[in-house]
């Protein structure tokens, strides 16, 4: 029964996992009566149109790998097998001190004051509307509100923060995290600090807002909890991963918490889709776990370009529409012809799943993973395997010919991998470990995460500004450089807030303080 319920031959009554594969698409009536030029499809034609255009764009790729193989710097072709060698580093010696010169003549500050600076630019904070009133928070509610952020956002805790700021309570705190620190407000609030990034002039010298990555933080949780699973990264202990979606500006637009074995293509889709930012994700880059070949076929259907880095470049199989024959000197290379029949007798099904998606009908992670459980793959989970076997291989040949593209994946997530240092940094209370045993908290500690992430990059933005401003007046901007710095940088900042030692408070042996009763 449960390999029959696993495979969708069974479903459950009242299920959300588990029932009809049906439920979680729009209905055929409705599909039939919308046509493709009304959705939000980059595909808007037949089966047949498809797969002829996918052909040429195929063989256009194919043809020319073949005529150019030879030349192809860094490729190597060995026993029928692929390799491409690691890319030598182009960023110039001088980026790292230059980097330095500007750090240096940012002011020191601690958190909690960079927090509300960045509050009183942005109003963010007026995004944390209060659940049941509706009000946004007001005078020394913002002080209540920023400590609570900073409490779950470092993971000490609400307790130890109270025991850290005298002027607020633990009541306070708790109350201020149940009302408003919940899904929707904290989205929104994420949401202005990235549009505030976006819009600023030296945002643009690291991107335009189009391209993101994603990457996976794998933190221990100390607690019994349904969503911690083993993993040998953690030894005997257990996990999950925050999910954190990069932008190409170096803000972070979207985050989830998930089971740390789970493969990380199946949320991929979820952070392109659902993020209620401004930016306009073209282009998206992940590391190898970060893809499958459903993965490339919807991405492409959406109307985003998947870029992962290929660390198993070897093993990829490469396809082709056409007979493997009529590319000669890449014949051993293709090992797979794509099934065309089965996308042309499926195609109108894997467009209405697509559409669901898009039309948030159903989440891309849940039927993703639905698809990939199957112990039977059915017909729609096959042929949209198909087509992206041939989006897979289209991009595999952009790979392999285009340093530029390879070096635009390594940059995007050298980016996602600097985000991840600063999220460790700031995450240190508790070792770094999640104790909290439902998804629903682990995502509000995830989420507060975020924000100080993003104000952080933020404030550190507004003021290397003002520094390249001073320079250029010095005469002594190297413009170029700019690209190569990064607003992550953190050794200015205080995180642990501040000590007082005070000699006059002292209790001697013979006036101890007094006992709680």
């Amino acid at each position: 029964m449960r390999n029959h319920i696993r495979s969708g031959d069974v479903s459950v009554i009242g299920s959300r996992l588990h029932k009809d594969f049906e439920e979680y698409l729009v209905s055929k009536d409705e599909w039939a009566s919308t046509h493709l030029t009304e959705t939000r499809l980059a595909i808007r034609s037949s089966a047949e149109e498809y797969l002829e255009e996918r052909r040429d764009a195929l063989a256009k790729r194919l043809t020319w790998v073949s005529n150019n193989l030879d030349s192809l710097e860094g490729l190597n072709i060995k026993k029928d097998r692929l390799r491409v060698d690691r890319l030598e580093r182009n960023t110039p010696e001088e980026a790292r001190n230059f980097s330095l010169s500007l750090y240096n003549m940012l002011p020191r500050i601690k958190l909690t004051d960079l927090l509300m600076e960045v509050a009183y630019w942005t109003g963010f904070d007026e995004m944390l509307i209060h659940a049941s009133t509706n009000r946004p928070p007001r005078g020394e509610e913002k002080v209540v509100l920023m400590a609570a952020l900073m409490a779950m956002g470092t993971n000490i805790g609400l307790t130890k923060m109270a025991d850290a700021t005298p002027e607020v309570t633990y009541h306070q705190m708790a109350n201020a995290a149940q009302w408003r620190l919940y899904d929707d407000a904290m989205n929104r609030a994420q949401a202005i600090l990235v549009n505030f990034q976006h819009k600023l002039a030296l945002s643009s010298y690291w991107g335009d807002g189009s391209t993101s990555s994603s990457d996976g933080m794998r933190v221990q949780v100390g607690v019994s909890s349904l969503h911690a699973e083993s993993n040998p990264h953690y030894g005997t202990g257990k996990g999950a991963t925050i999910y954190r979606f990069t932008s190409d500006q170096f803000s972070s637009f979207y985050t989830k918490v998930i089971n740390t074995n789970a493969r990380d293509a199946v949320h991929v889709i979820d952070g392109l889709l659902h993020h209620e930012t401004e930016l306009n994700i073209e282009e998206h880059y992940t590391d190898t776990a970060g893809y499958t070949d459903q993965v490339f076929g919807l991405s492409h259907l959406l109307g985003f370009r998947f870029a992962p880095r290929l660390r198993d470049l070897a093993d990829a199989k490469l396809y082709t529409i056409q007979k493997p024959s009529e590319f000669p000197t890449l014949e051993n290379l293709l090992r797979g012809r794509i099934n065309t029949k089965i996308i042309q007798e499926n195609f109108d099904d894997v467009l209405r799943l697509a559409h669901s998606i898009r039309e948030g009908k159903v989440s891309g992670s849940l039927i993703m993973g639905k698809l990939g459980s199957y112990a039977r793959q059915n017909k729609l989970a096959t042929a949209l395997r198909e087509m992206g076997r041939i989006e897979k291989t289209i991009f595999i040949l952009d790979y392999i010919s285009n340093e530029a593209l390879r070096r635009r994946i390594q940059r995007g997530l050298n980016k996602g991998e600097a985000m991840n240092a600063l999220a460790r940094a700031l995450f240190f209370g508790k070792r770094g470990e999640l104790r909290e045993r439902g998804l629903q908290d682990q995502l509000q500690r995830a989420s507060a995460l975020n924000i100080l992430i993003n104000a952080i990059s933020v404030w550190n933005t507004v003021y290397l500004t003002e520094a390249v401003k001073l320079l250029k007046e010095k005469g002594a901007l190297r413009e170029d450089l700019l690209k190569h710095i990064s607003p992550l940088g953190w050794e200015h900042i205080n995180f642990l807030g501040e000590y007082t030692f005070d000699m006059n408070k002292v209790a001697s042996l013979n006036s101890l303080r007094p006992l709680i009763r």
